[in-house]
């Protein structure tokens, strides 16, 4: 495998990863709405929950893009 093919599968790998956090931050949400339909007194704490929750998965999907973004753009430039 050539290094250029091997920074490409670890982008994939990475942007993968993104994508997974995508489906998590959509499972926290739903599973939020959910809770508040069946409880909407607590709507209020929930919503709190699922706001720190989808940011901290939210986060997770950022730091796997800018890990994609290095590996294509900085990486190929430091292979002599």
């Amino acid at each position: 495998m050539t290094d250029i093919a091997a920074i490409a599968f670890g982008a994939a790998i990475a942007i993968f990863s993104s994508g997974c956090s995508s489906i998590g931050e959509a499972m926290v949400i739903t599973k939020a709405i959910d809770g508040m339909a069946r409880n909407p007194e607590a709507s209020g704490k929930l919503r709190s929950s699922m706001i720190i929750g989808a940011a901290l998965v939210e986060t997770c999907g950022i730091y796997a893009l800018l890990v994609a973004i290095l590996l294509i753009f900085v990486l190929p430039g430091s292979i002599h």
